[in-house]
């Protein structure tokens, strides 16, 4: 269920002593952030403030996530689980979540696949200022939009050829490869894999 200010009254709030944990997860990325608890007041003025924000069960008090550091969790939506009693804020991070300052507060553990491309699209967006002589990426942007262009139309080619022939351990490499280029022609005019996926969504929706 999503949760709105409407219907929030319908969470297991009472099962719960009034106190439902909340996991918090990248919305770009699928990377969980941190656990929080959220009490009827904290939910209300996370959905008021676009903010969220928890109960801090130390401090015996409302609390936003970020308002000594600043780094803030900007609200995409919040919904909870099956039996209403556990909620999962999808969010748009304002800079590192762990009071470590790491971006999650599970930083030990690998990344799953779709987190590791999200983390190297940022990557990649960080290399357009970067020095065309520090990395490869650098000098792609350097080069300009055409060039970077034909890189796609390059490994693209020989993604398919890698295909035909059936030679599966070049057609994984010429596919990182065609990926890698593709990511970079997006960030080069200004886009993300987000707008694409966005695209893919309304025409799944659309069958």
């Amino acid at each position: 269920m999503i949760i709105t200010q409407d219907n929030q009254a319908q969470l297991a709030w009472e099962k719960m002593d009034q106190l439902l944990p909340c996991i918090v997860q990248n919305a770009v990325s699928g990377k969980v952030l941190m656990q929080g608890y959220m009490n009827p007041e904290a939910l209300a003025h996370t959905l008021q403030s676009g903010h969220v924000t928890f109960f801090s069960r130390s401090k015996q008090r409302l609390w936003t996530k970020g308002e000594t550091s600043g780094h803030t969790l900007d609200l995409v939506q919040i919904s909870a689980d099956c039996d209403n009693d556990s909620l999962l804020a999808l969010v748009n991070p304002n800079g590192p979540t762990c009071h470590t300052g790491t971006e999650s507060c599970w930083f030990n553990g690998a990344a799953a696949d779709y987190t590791f491309m999200a983390d190297l699209e940022q990557l990649l967006a960080e290399r357009k200022q970067a020095d065309p002589e520090s990395s490869y990426t650098a000098k792609l942007y350097s080069k300009g939009i055409k060039r970077i262009a034909q890189k796609v139309g390059e490994e693209g080619v020989e993604t398919a050829l890698a295909a035909t022939v059936h030679d599966l351990d070049e057609l994984k490499n010429e596919s990182a490869d065609l990926l890698y280029h593709l990511m970079v022609l997006l960030q080069a005019s200004n886009l993300s894999i987000s707008d694409v996926v966005e695209i893919l969504r309304q025409r799944h929706s659309g069958k």
